[in-house]
C-alpha cells in the first residue's frame, strides 16, 4: 500500500467518524427569543475529530460560490493536487452562495454553487458565513443576518458542508480551527436596532465569551481563527476600521475592536476572505503576532493594485486561486496556487513555513 493510499484510507475512516459526529450535533443549535440560531452551551461548541496522523493537509478557499467557470477551474486544479497528495479537510472563508445567499436549506444553489463544482473533493468543508450569504436589499449588504441560517441548516443535508452553527471550532490533530461569524460587526446595513444582532448585542456577547474560553483551553499546538472579513488587507475592500473608505459605523471599526480584543496574540493565524485576492501579510500592528492570511480568489479576482498598507510576503490581485496548509506539531507550511484565465491548471506561486 502506497503512502497516498494509506493517507486516503485513514482520511476515509476519519471522515466517517466526522460525519457521524456531525449528524449527532447537527441539531445542537438553540433558538433564542428572536429566532436566532446560536451554539448550545455544551460540548457541542467544540468538535474534536479522530485523526490518525500527526500531519493534516487543508485546502483553503474563499469567495468561491459563483457556480461559474472560474470556480470550476479552481476546483479542477484543487482536484489534481488532491489526487497526488490528498487533503484531509477544506476551509471555506465565506461568500459561499453568490450573489445574495440561499433561500432556505433546499435551495438548488447549494448544488450548483457548492456540490457540483467541488465534486470529488470528498472531505469535510468547514464553512464560514460571508456578507453575501446574509444579503437583504442588495447583494452583499449583510443586512439580513437570519438568511445565513439557511447555510447552517444545510449542514444536515450534505456529506461535505460542515456548519453546525454560525460559529464553532473543529480540531484536527495538531490544528484547531475556530470559525467565527463577525457579519454583525461589518454589515453595510448595520443591525443597530436589534438587541440580538447589534455589535454589543446578545449574539456577539455569546460568541466573544465562547471564543475567549475556547482559545484559552485549546491544547492544539496551532490555532487558526477563520473569518470572512479580514483585519488587515491591502486590496480594494481595505482593512477593518476603513472598509471601502466608508464612514463609521460602516467601516468595520467594531470588527477591528473585536479582533484586537479577542483574537490578537491568542492564535497564530487569522484566515480571511472577502477581498478577492490572495495575500500573506506579516508584522501587522494590532495583531500582536497573529499572522493575517487572505484567500478570497476562488471565484473572482479584483484586478487592481495593492494599497501597500501592510507588509506582504506575497500578494496577487489579478489571478484566481487557492492555498493549502500542511500542519504538523512543529510546523505550518503554506502554499499559494494561482489559476489564470489564459493557462490550464494551477501554478505554484509561493511557499513559506512557520515554526514553533
Amino acid at each position: 500500500m502506497t503512502e497516498n493510499h494509506r493517507r486516503r484510507f485513514s482520511t476515509d475512516v476519519d471522515r466517517r467518524a466526522f460525519l457521524a459526529g456531525a449528524a449527532a450535533v447537527g441539531t445542537a443549535a438553540t433558538v433564542g427569543a428572536a429566532g436566532v440560531g446560536a451554539p448550545a452551551a455544551s460540548a457541542a461548541d467544540r468538535y474534536p475529530i479522530p485523526f490518525k496522523s500527526d500531519t493534516v493537509r487543508v485546502l483553503l478557499t474563499g469567495d468561491a460560490g459563483t457556480g461559474g467557470k472560474p470556480q470550476y477551474a479552481v476546483a479542477d486544479a484543487a482536484r489534481k493536487l488532491h489526487a497526488a497528495t490528498p487533503f484531509d479537510a477544506a476551509i471555506g472563508l465565506g461568500d459561499n452562495i453568490y450573489e445574495a445567499g440561499a433561500n432556505g436549506p433546499d435551495d438548488h444553489q447549494f448544488q450548483t454553487k457548492f456540490e457540483k463544482p467541488n465534486r470529488g473533493l470528498d472531505f469535510p468543508w468547514l464553512m464560514t458565513l460571508g456578507n453575501h450569504d446574509n444579503s437583504a436589499i442588495f447583494p452583499g449588504d449583510g443586512g439580513w443576518l437570519l438568511r445565513g441560517e439557511s447555510e447552517v441548516k444545510y449542514h444536515s443535508r450534505s456529506e461535505r458542508w460542515y456548519m453546525p452553527s454560525r460559529y464553532y471550532s473543529v480540531s484536527f490533530g495538531p490544528a484547531e480551527f475556530f470559525v467565527l461569524d463577525l457579519n454583525p460587526l461589518a454589515a453595510y446595513i448595520p443591525p443597530f436596532l436589534s438587541p440580538e444582532w447589534e455589535p454589543g448585542g446578545h449574539f456577539m456577547t455569546r460568541q466573544a465569551r465562547w471564543l475567549d474560553k475556547s482559545l484559552r483551553t485549546s491544547t492544539a499546538p496551532w490555532k487558526f481563527v477563520c473569518t470572512h472579513h479580514p483585519y488587515a488587507n491591502n486590496g480594494p475592500h481595505g482593512p477593518a476600521g476603513d472598509y471601502d473608505g466608508l464612514p463609521a459605523p460602516l467601516n468595520g471599526q467594531a470588527l477591528k475592536d473585536f479582533v484586537e480584543r479577542h483574537v490578537a496574540g491568542r492564535a497564530q493565524f487569522l484566515l480571511s476572505g472577502h477581498d478577492h485576492s490572495q495575500q500573506v501579510l506579516e508584522n501587522v500592528r494590532g495583531l500582536q503576532g497573529t499572522r493575517q492570511i487572505i484567500s478570497g480568489a476562488a471565484g473572482k479576482s479584483v484586478s487592481s493594485s495593492s494599497r501597500k498598507r501592510f507588509r506582504a510576503k506575497y500578494e496577487n490581485f489579478r489571478d484566481r486561486g487557492f492555498m493549502s496548509l500542511e500542519v504538523t506539531p512543529s510546523t505550518v507550511s503554506l502554499d499559494v496556487y494561482e489559476v489564470s484565465a489564459d493557462r490550464p491548471g494551477a501554478e505554484h506561486a509561493y511557499r513559506t513555513t512557520y515554526r514553533r
